[in-house]
Formats: C-alpha cells, sequence, structure tokens
C-alpha cells in the first residue's frame, strides 16, 4: 500500500472522490488571503464586541503557535474555527482559556482583560467554560457527581447541587440517569453530561473542541440542538473547533479559516459554505 496515511477524503461531508494530500490542503490553504484586519473583524462581529483577541501570539514552552490573532465575537453569537490540522485552531481555544503561553496581544471579555488570568480565574471571574473533546467524564462517578465537579469553584456545596438540580430538570434524558456510572453512558449521553458540567458554574462564554468526535449521526445532531439552544434561549456565546466542517459553519454566525497560525479568511459562517476554495478544501468538494 503506498503512502495510505498521506491521503485523507476531505475535511467535511463530501464525496469519497474527493481526495487531496494533507500536504496539497496546506498549501492551498496558504494561499486562500492574505489575512484579515481588525477592523473587518469587529465589523463582522456586529459592532457590540463581547469577547475580542487583538495581535495576539502565544503557544507553548518557547514555541510560538498563533502569529498575529484577531478575533471577535458578539453576546449570543457563535463562531467555529476551520483550516488544516496544525493551522492552531485548538490552540486559540487553549489561549482563550489560559492553556497557552502568551507573548503579545491582549483577550478580553466584556469589560475584563483576562491575558494574565489563570484558567480558574477566567472561569470565576470572566465565565469562559471549556469543553473538552470526548471522554472527559469520571467513569467511575455517578451522572450527579460529574456535574457537581463542574462546581469545584463556588463558594458553597449547595450552589452546584442547585445547578445540578436545573440541569436534571433541563434534560430528562440527564435525569433518568443520574444515579449510573457515566461509565454506561451512550457516546451522546456523555457528550450531553460534558457540557452539562460546563454549564455550573452558569459561563457566559463555551469553550467548545470537536463536539462531533466519535458520535453517531443522530447524537451529532442532538448536541448541534442543545448548543443552538444555549445560544438562542441563554445568550451564551460559542466559540468551536469542529472536524465536521460543513456542520460546524452551517451551525455559527461566524467562521473563520485559520491557516498556519493566522485568520486567513473571516465570513458569515453560511458564506464560508458558498466559498467554492473552503468547499473544495475543507468541506469534501
Amino acid at each position: 500500500m503506498a503512502d495510505e496515511g498521506s491521503e485523507v477524503r476531505g475535511y467535511g461531508e463530501g464525496s469519497t472522490d474527493t481526495v487531496l494530500s494533507v500536504d496539497v490542503i496546506a498549501q492551498e490553504a496558504e494561499a486562500l488571503g492574505e489575512g484579515v484586519c481588525q477592523e473587518s473583524i469587529r465589523a463582522l462581529a456586529g459592532g457590540d464586541v463581547f469577547l475580542e483577541i487583538s495581535d495576539l501570539t502565544a503557544g507553548y514552552g518557547r514555541m510560538e503557535i498563533l502569529h498575529g490573532i484577531d478575533l471577535a465575537v458578539s453576546k449570543g453569537q457563535s463562531l467555529c474555527l476551520v483550516g488544516p490540522n496544525g493551522a492552531g485552531k485548538s490552540t486559540i481555544l487553549h489561549s482563550i482559556f489560559g492553556f497557552t503561553q502568551v507573548f503579545g496581544g491582549a483577550i478580553s471579555v466584556g469589560d475584563k482583560n483576562v491575558t494574565r488570568l489563570s484558567p480558574s480565574e477566567r472561569l470565576a471571574k470572566a465565565g469562559i467554560a471549556y469543553i473538552l473533546q470526548d471522554n472527559s467524564v469520571f467513569p467511575d462517578m455517578t451522572v450527579e457527581e460529574n456535574l457537581l465537579m463542574g462546581g469545584y469553584l463556588l463558594p458553597q456545596q449547595s450552589q452546584a447541587h442547585e445547578a445540578a438540580e436545573k440541569i436534571f430538570s433541563r434534560y430528562e434524558r440527564l435525569a433518568k440517569r443520574r444515579s449510573d456510572r457515566a461509565g454506561v453512558l451512550s457516546g451522546g449521553e456523555r457528550r450531553l453530561l460534558e457540557i452539562s458540567r460546563a454549564l455550573i458554574m452558569n459561563p457566559d462564554v463555551l469553550l467548545v473542541d470537536e463536539p462531533s468526535i466519535g458520535l453517531e449521526p443522530r447524537y451529532i445532531d442532538m448536541v448541534f440542538e442543545i448548543l443552538g439552544d444555549l445560544k438562542k434561549q441563554d445568550g451564551k456565546t460559542i466559540i468551536m473547533v469542529e472536524q465536521n466542517a460543513r456542520k460546524g459553519l452551517a451551525f455559527a454566525d461566524l467562521g473563520y479559516v485559520l491557516v498556519s497560525g493566522r485568520v486567513a479568511m473571516a465570513d458569515r459562517g453560511e458564506a464560508l459554505l458558498e466559498n467554492p476554495d473552503v468547499g473544495r478544501l475543507f468541506l469534501g468538494g
């Protein structure tokens, strides 16, 4: 078998006859655009910006991954980050939550500059919650115990219990499994539990890393319906990285294409779905 690992069949839901090598995708993505200025980024968000990144350079240790990133999202908006592997999509989420080394630039939420805050401070003081990729539940703990873990920063345990009861009243599927070990849940139920655990602190911003990963199609739809309800009904601001770029852009108000740690393109999610270059490189044709 020749170079089996060097080919991928698109990044979304395209036909299997759309075959591009990882190197070709990276090379062609480089030519998509020359970057997007901060003014256009802010204008795209609609002017009432809630979360903003300005000229951010960040990475891990001494390695710089993000090079002058600008980002702007308004309250209750959703943003999907797409791009080739290694473009820096998850590193943006990590930077917003405080998992990276920041070399320059700033991150603000509302009227708070959170650039130098720890992850715990960003959750407690700025309302930023990170929903990790699949398999972040504690399998030997019950559903209820997993939920209560989401309130570890609350001053009183009773507040966590009260928040958990609100979750159970909202999601009957979890309420029925509250005493079951999390390890026996279906993939969709585990994802719902991960999202719900992040809601215990009632955050304003949800950072969602690969919400559809490892899920059957019916559960993928369920997860996006839940996220859509949190955005529309609760006014949550959602920033996500999604391997299924077509699904992510269809959900999101805004979409950014990242290439080599920079924003190459930014537009409405629906506009990027219609862009032939984005479709060819990331949506499977």
